[in-house]
């Protein structure tokens, strides 16, 4: 059972979205109890906009956290501050070196592409030093649809005594996922959507220099290793975040 987090805990509106405004040291000792954490970037806030489905499953979770420099800095132009980036490639190494000793935190990874998961397990492990990771699957494209293979993955999760899962399936398809079948993950105590985070932790793909995501500009580091894939999404999908964003300012400014 989830215990209801204190009221004090403050959020900052981004578009509507609520994004919680927590350091990463407040938000591991809260997970310590367990919760549902999504992390909130430029490309969500634009699915969200569009996506009634998605907006509401992402508003029933625990968490939200910020993913991105950009939102850093909308957060300061509208006037609501975010204190800290907390990407979830970040949050999850994090979490598994807070919890390295704790032996009721058991790790299941979900997703990446084929061999990602299992050999970011290996590395993990051998950071940690004990099997903290106790096991992964890789699903194959459009398993989300496939009720047999959802019922495979459940039954692999539950059987696995696992109390943590991690996904790393993109969104919104990690966020739908976990929003449908945590009910039926009976040991899991947290979730994390985590997107690209498993291919990192596999070395499968390199991470955007630290001076380059302190600069708000992993995006154009991910937009030049993969062109084909993300150029919709950065240079057409997600430009009309600045403007929506002016348009916030805007209003807040009329109601003062």
């Amino acid at each position: 059972m989830i215990i209801p987090r204190e009221e004090a805990v403050k959020s900052v509106n981004i578009l509507n979205v609520s994004i919680d405004n927590l350091s990463l040291l407040e938000l591991l000792n809260e997970l310590k109890v367990g919760g549902v954490v999504f992390t909130p970037n430029i490309d969500h806030i634009m699915k969200l906009q569009k996506d009634r489905s998605f907006y509401n499953i992402y508003h029933q979770a625990d968490y939200r956290v910020c993913d991105s420099q950009l939102l850093m800095l909308a957060s300061r132009f509208l006037g609501q501050p975010i204190k800290e980036k907390i990407s979830g490639s970040d949050l999850f190494p994090a979490f598994y070196e807070h919890y390295q000793h704790d032996e009721e935190v058991k790790i299941f990874l979900l997703g990446g592409v084929e061999g990602a998961a299992e050999i970011a397990r290996k590395n993990i492990n051998a950071k940690v030093g004990r099997d903290m990771i106790i096991d992964s699957y890789c699903p194959p494209f459009g398993f989300e649809k496939d009720e047999a293979e959802c019922d495979k993955i459940i039954q692999l999760i539950n059987n696995s005594e696992a109390t943590v899962l991690a996904v790393g399936v993109g969104a919104p398809k990690q966020e739908k996922w976990i929003n449908s079948h945590k009910s039926q993950l009976n040991k899991i105590k947290t979730f994390f959507a985590i997107g690209g985070t498993i291919e990192f932790e596999a070395d499968f793909r390199a991470r955007a220099p630290k001076w380059v995501s302190q600069a708000g500009l992993e995006w154009l580091y991910r937009l030049m290793q993969e062109p084909k894939r993300l150029w919709r999404r950065y240079l057409l999908e997600d430009i009309p975040f600045f403007f929506l964003i002016l348009k916030q300012k805007l209003q807040l400014q009329i109601k003062n």
